[in-house]
């Protein structure tokens, strides 16, 4: 089995920051990418963030939803199957629920397949 398990999300101030966590466990054996995404009510789920394996100086290429860029960062720990999200400067349009995304192989056999987190809620108020 694989989970991802989110952490982080929580009732913030405009303008404040939040940092989400998103640990990936269990049967695997190499992620492809990591990334979040997020889900406001009666919105379509929605690209926030995500980034490729990378080497120990590379970091992996990220990519970035037009809304975030310049306002959030993606980075990824390889060694620990964890990828952040820090949040700065945060709008009452980030309120949404984020869910952590994973393409990995669990083993040589079968191909990547995707996976997703329970989601988070972060709530940013005016």
């Amino acid at each position: 089995q694989v989970q991802l398990v989110e952490s982080g999300g929580e009732l913030v101030q405009a303008g404040g920051s939040l940092r989400l966590s998103c640990a990936a466990s269990g049967s695997i054996l190499s992620i492809n990418v990591m990334g979040w995404y997020r889900q406001a009510p009666g919105k379509q789920r929605e690209l926030v963030a995500t980034i490729t394996s990378g080497g120990s100086t590379s970091g992996g290429s990220t990519i970035y939803a037009d809304s975030v860029k310049g306002r959030f960062t993606i980075s990824r720990d390889g060694a620990k199957n964890t990828v952040y999200l820090q949040m700065n400067s945060l709008k009452p349009e980030d309120t949404a629920v984020y869910y952590c995304y994973a393409r990995l192989r669990r083993d040589y056999i079968r191909g990547y397949y995707d996976f997703w987190g329970q989601g988070t809620q972060v709530t940013v108020s005016s």
